[in-house]
């Protein structure tokens, strides 16, 4: 076996997409995103107060009286949910850039390119391990990550291999603080009766066993030896709690991946400076979902991979530990679990999820899949 390559390459900006119609950033997300910054916030909600006192609006007007108790209400729901984050997660830890060491695995393309980038340009020491080699071939491919990131080619599934990156990575850039992984399988969109076994098992070793290996690899020297802590960060799917039709070996392996995580999570509680973040993503517009049709953009819209790249390295730097789920529709798919099996026959109906797939292999998406890691 071939030793892992380190690449170091040179930064540019990805190029910018197709500018879409207005129309396409009206959803579900958008209107949240409003009353967030606006009815729900506790701010606007003492302005509201303070205006109408300003008005000289008596104590006893109903106007007055309603302001004060929808404020009273909003600021107790910001409070209480600020206090649920404390003790469920605990102190957050400094994050600091220009200290920090990154990994990401699969960084070379989708959700941990955008990743590796990001914080290449806010000057951390980034490790991408990937599979896939940069411009088809051994040479270096400039421009496609940040001055200063390092490329390993690495099967992350392989034990051997993740153990002889790790011991390049502790050598060139230090005992990394922050891991990603963003490692995952190419979509398969068959049945289960169809699906070849040797497809089913590269899904979960690519989803599932490459986490393990990797947490039980580098996790032991993160909490040794890094001074500050660090963040451990799982980036898994909706579809693990939802398990679309025809995406069996692809839900399974995110329902695992994310009680992996949590798992982990409950033994490290008491290495308070280790910060766990999982991700629990829908789809978004990145080639391992490009032939998937989404049941309702409105309502489940998908996800530019940007977007998703800026929110978790903003719950990163944060310092917290916790759950992010995007987009809006993901912060109530635990709710769907505890509905009556006729409501959820229902839900599931009226949403598409279980046709989404097979219209796309019906549209003859599937032909066009190549296998990849994205």
């Amino acid at each position: 076996m071939s030793a892992p390559k380190t690449i170091t390459t040179r930064s540019t900006l990805p190029a910018s997409s197709p500018q879409k119609p207005w129309s396409h950033h009206l959803t579900i997300d958008t209107l949240y995103r409003v009353l967030q910054r606006t009815l729900l916030s506790p701010f606007i909600a003492w302005i509201i107060v303070l205006c109408l006192r300003a008005q000289v609006t008596p104590p006893t007007a109903p106007a007055f009286v309603g302001a004060v108790a929808y404020a009273i209400l909003i600021s107790g729901l910001f409070i209480a949910q600020t206090i649920n984050h404390r003790v469920a997660h605990g102190i957050p830890r400094t994050v600091d850039s220009d200290r920090e060491v990154v990994l990401v695995t699969g960084g070379a393309s989708g959700l941990g390119l955008l990743i590796s980038q990001i914080y290449a340009m806010k000057g951390a020491a980034v490790a991408v391990l990937d599979i896939r080699v940069f411009g088809g071939g051994d040479e270096e491919r400039d421009g496609v990550l940040g001055e200063g990131v390092c490329y390993y080619r690495c099967d992350v599934s392989v034990r051997s291999e993740l153990e002889e990156v790790k011991k390049k990575v502790e050598m060139e850039l230090g005992t990394p603080t922050i891991i990603i992984n963003c490692a995952a399988a190419r979509i398969n969109g068959d049945i289960l009766l169809n699906l070849p076994v040797d497809a089913f098992e590269k899904t979960l070793r690519t989803n599932l066993m490459a986490a393990f290996h990797l947490y039980q690899t580098f996790l032991p020297d993160i909490i040794a030896k890094a001074e500050n802590g660090g963040t451990i960060v799982t980036v898994s799917s909706v579809l693990g709690q939802l398990s679309p039709a025809g995406l069996s070996d692809y839900s399974a392996s995110k329902a695992g991946l994310s009680a992996l995580h949590r798992t982990m999570e409950a033994e490290l509680r008491e290495h308070e400076q280790i910060k766990m973040l999982l991700v629990e993503t829908g789809q978004m517009a990145t080639p391992l979902f490009g032939w998937v049709r989404t049941p309702s953009h409105f309502f489940a819209p998908v996800l530019e991979p940007v977007e998703v790249a800026r929110e978790i390295v903003a719950a990163i730097d944060s310092g917290h530990g916790g759950v992010l789920r995007l987009p809006a529709f993901a912060k109530l798919v635990s709710l769907y679990a505890i509905l009556p099996g006729a409501v959820q026959q229902v839900a599931r109906y009226m949403s598409g999820i279980d046709q989404a797939v097979a219209s796309g292999n019906r549209n003859g998406h599937k032909s066009a899949k190549k296998d990849r890691v994205d």
